[in-house]
């Protein structure tokens, strides 16, 4: 079968488009024909070795199918289910092997809506539902509000009765983030958000800061805190954040600083499944809308990588075997 692999960290020249074995399921896995994978940022540390892994790195993390064939010893699946999953190594392929723990029943969801909710939607469910549990009269900062995660943070913040203040690029991103129920919008290329949103928050400051820029902007996202507010740093698409001095919370307010990863909000599951279960619902009943940004051939990785980097994108980006 084809696969994305990388041999060597590097930049979009590392991916290679190449012929793998094919997988087959262990006994307590499902073999998957992969419709669509889901590309992240993530992804993108893996190429580049910010977060090393063993080469060859077989890419990808997420993604959409339909069952092909069950380990001996999977009763919840059958050959012809379409299924999704989530941290997954080697989903940019045209099969892949999937623990049955790790899979989701998209019943009602096409694969490209699965593909796409899987990271980042689950990731947007448990910032809002559990790193900080918004409630009704919260204010919330959440940067990069038209890209993948954002847009469905936005939604999901605004589900649990939060005011939202978004950051974007441009005013085109602008208008995305306020048609998903974003409150106030502040484009940063013409505005600094930090003293916007004290002024949008009469001088008080939010209650948290979600923030996947990093570098660039989590002392700005500190200080758009209110006093006990919280920073929750879940990427670092401008690059990594410098070593903090504790100082800094407790003299900006005695604030908190977290930073959290999807691995340890659905490490059980009990606990992938209900969030799922949650996000797929609202998906289903018309409450979250997946914004779909631009769809690539798997052979095309490389140009997938090179728009996600740009952070000129918006919604999600999706590869498609076969095609």
């Amino acid at each position: 079968m084809k696969a994305i692999r990388v041999h060597e960290p590097g930049g979009v020249d590392a991916l290679r488009y190449e012929d793998v074995p094919d997988p087959s399921p262990g006994e307590h896995e499902v073999l998957v024909a992969v419709e669509a994978a889901g590309v992240n940022f993530i992804d993108v540390y893996h190429r580049t070795g910010l977060y090393p892994l063993p080469l060859p790195i077989a890419l990808g993390r997420e993604g959409a199918g339909r069952v092909l064939e069950v380990g001996r010893s999977v009763s919840d699946f059958k050959p012809g289910d379409l299924v999704a999953w989530e941290g997954v190594p080697g989903s940019y392929a045209e099969r892949v092997a999937v623990s049955a723990k790790r899979l989701i029943a998209l019943d009602g969801l096409s694969p490209r809506q699965g593909s796409a909710i899987m990271l980042q939607g689950l990731t947007a469910h448990y910032l809002a539902c559990s790193t900080v549990p918004l409630q009704p009269g919260d204010v919330c900062l959440v940067h990069a509000a038209a890209g993948g995660v954002g847009l469905l943070l936005v939604q999901i913040a605004k589900l649990r009765g939060a005011t939202v203040i978004g950051t974007a690029g441009t005013h085109e991103k602008a208008a995305l983030a306020r048609n998903a129920g974003a409150d106030h919008v502040i484009v940063y290329t013409e505005q600094d958000f930090e003293p916007e949103t004290r002024r949008i928050t009469n001088g008080e400051g939010v209650r948290v800061a979600y923030d996947s820029v990093g570098r660039t902007t989590w002392e700005g996202s500190l200080r758009s805190l209110r006093p006990l507010g919280t920073l929750v740093l879940f990427g670092q698409s401008s690059g990594p954040v410098p070593p903090v001095d504790p100082l800094m919370l407790s003299r900006n307010g005695s604030l908190f600083l977290t930073r959290p990863t999807l691995a340890h909000y659905t490490a059980t599951r009990e606990a992938l499944v209900a969030r799922a279960n949650d996000v797929t619902a609202w998906v289903r009943g018309g409450q979250l809308a997946v914004r779909i940004g631009a769809e690539f051939p798997l052979s095309d990785a490389a140009q997938a990588h090179r728009q996600l980097e740009s952070r000129q994108t918006t919604g999600k980006l999706l590869l498609f075997p076969g095609s």
